[in-house]
């Protein structure tokens, strides 16, 4: 208290007991895969593997690069924002390594028969270098033709060797081999080539020095894991601490053999870790996608004898879906992918429009041409009850998300939005009353978070989130002497009870229809 010793007016400021609760995010994604490329910007990360948040498929490509062949991380996050997802970490798993030879180019000549006379190497491997080519012109008709080689690093000429022929004391590789830092330089003219016309071989211009290809190495179920102290692979996002979805689409990539099938054993060890990661972080829930290839039988079977999973924290997805191919040609115009990345967007969309309360069902897919194989009724009947959700065409209402359950076998968290609702909620409660520890821990102090709990619920059942008639029906916070005994007020315990009673999806529509009799008046 303040100590008051001369006359005067004093102002004091008197903290609020009641804080104002603002909601959790809900709709952070993260996806753990394979890239292109990562970023190089950050000297406490060289090779790229801590989580990194973007926010759209234009920040994706410029920090990780584009689509390509071995990779379907970048086909789903492309897909996520697609559908609606606004924000998402990456976490790169590497899945090659270089092949730590240098990046080469050969110039080719005019006329293909008399072959390539001029061959460019990097010195250092990989380095991401260009060269051009130019013609060079002189008032002497009896002096040699000569040419000019400029050497590019990131847009800007960085070496240029002027006067140079492909034989003679200004021969290329001689003079550039004994100066440059950048490049070696050989050349190889066929015998029978015409030397005094030597710059009719060379074909001017500007030419990449391509990368040597890198080396694949194997991915296993511990370079997905990861580490959290290394912040790498699930590990990693320990950091990340807003995400609330996590997919993996890149586990095909990693599961499937050279002969074209797929390793259960991987696809079920890389999942169980997911599963135990979100479990771990309890704000969290995995998306996962069943193997590809299955029919409605075989994934039944796989669910039931090998994928024994039994978490409210994971749903589970069938079948694949069919997209456009970004990169592919001729026959290979369509590819089929793993529908985690388009239904993280769905959910996204869903927690946007409609609140985290709401199903994420009963929705379309942007971006998908087809599924997989088409699911009929009766084996969607199968299917749903082991926590299977399937993806099926409805004609001119599209392709639509028709299920919603988790992988639980408690019927308190069959659905997937009870499951997310209580993650938002008990996040929120638990970030938005930090403010209460070290606090006296008496009745001020109850009633100072009851009425911040109760305030935070009642805007939950006004919005739909809650079912009930009354605020009364739909939710309770009980903070008093009974919740907090002598004894645990002296442990320096504060303890709330609170009830919540969650919307939950009309799964099953059923009109009961008869016909009514007429009788006489």
């Amino acid at each position: 208290m303040p100590t008051y010793t001369a006359p005067g007016v004093y102002v004091e400021e008197v903290a609020s007991t009641q804080k104002v609760l603002s909601a959790a995010p809900t709709a952070v994604a993260a996806f753990v895969g394979f890239t292109e490329r990562f970023p190089m910007d950050d000297s406490r990360d060289p090779e790229g593997l801590s989580p990194r948040l973007v926010t759209s498929w234009q920040q994706f490509e410029s920090l990780y690069g584009s689509f390509v062949a071995g990779a379907m991380l970048p086909l789903s996050v492309y897909a996520y924002f697609q559908n609606g997802g606004q924000l998402a970490y990456i976490v790169r798993v590497p899945h090659t390594t270089p092949a730590g030879e240098p990046s080469a180019i050969a110039v080719p000549a005019a006329d293909r028969a008399l072959g390539t006379p001029l061959n460019v190497e990097s010195i250092e491997p990989d380095a991401p270098l260009s060269i051009s080519v130019h013609p060079e012109e002189s008032s002497d008709p009896e002096a040699p033709l000569t040419f000019r080689l400029d050497v590019h690093e990131g847009g800007e000429t960085v070496e240029s060797y002027p006067g140079l022929t492909l034989d003679g004391p200004d021969e290329a590789s001689t003079k550039v081999n004994g100066t440059s830092t950048r490049v070696k330089v050989k050349v190889e003219v066929s015998a029978d080539a015409d030397l005094a016309a030597q710059l009719e071989l060379l074909k001017p211009g500007h030419y990449e020095l391509v990368k040597a290809a890198p080396t694949p190495v194997e991915v296993t179920g511990r370079h997905f894991a990861g580490s959290a102290t290394e912040r790498k692979g699930l590990g990693g996002l320990a950091i990340a601490e807003d995400v609330t979805m996590v997919i993996l689409p890149d586990l095909v990539t990693a599961a499937t053999k050279e002969d074209g099938s797929i390793d259960l054993g991987l696809w079920k060890a890389v999942q169980t870790a997911l599963i135990a990661h979100c479990e771990q972080y309890t704000n969290r829930m995995a998306i996962l996608d069943s193997p590809p290839g299955m029919g409605a039988q075989q994934i039944k079977e796989w669910r039931s004898e090998t994928a024994m999973y039994d978490s409210a924290f994971a749903a589970m997805y069938y079948p694949w879906v069919k997209i456009e191919n970004p990169i592919g040609t001729g026959s290979n115009k369509e590819i089929l992918v793993p529908p985690s990345g388009h239904v993280a967007g769905l959910w996204a969309r869903t927690d946007q429009s409609r609140g985290v309360w709401k199903a994420p069902a009963n929705d379309t897919l942007r971006g998908v041409l087809d599924i997989e194989r088409a699911i009929t009724q009766n084996e969607q009947s199968l299917l749903n009850p082991i926590g299977i959700n399937c993806i099926r065409p409805f004609g001119v209402r599209g392709i639509r998300v028709w299920g919603a359950r988790t992988l639980a076998s408690d019927t308190d968290w069959t659905y997937i939005n009870v499951r997310r609702l209580f993650n938002m909620a008990e996040k929120t409660i638990q970030d938005g009353t930090q403010w209460a520890v070290f606090e006296p821990n008496d009745v001020a102090l109850w009633e100072g978070v009851k009425r911040t709990l109760t305030a935070f619920l009642r805007g939950l059942w006004t919005q739909g989130a809650l079912v009930g008639a009354t605020p009364d029906q739909a939710f309770y916070v009980k903070c008093d002497e009974e919740t907090n005994p002598p004894e645990g007020v002296d442990a320096g315990q504060l303890v709330v009870e609170v009830g919540l009673a969650p919307v939950k999806p009309a799964e099953f529509v059923i009109f009961r229809i008869a016909q009514q009799k007429q009788t006489a008046a």
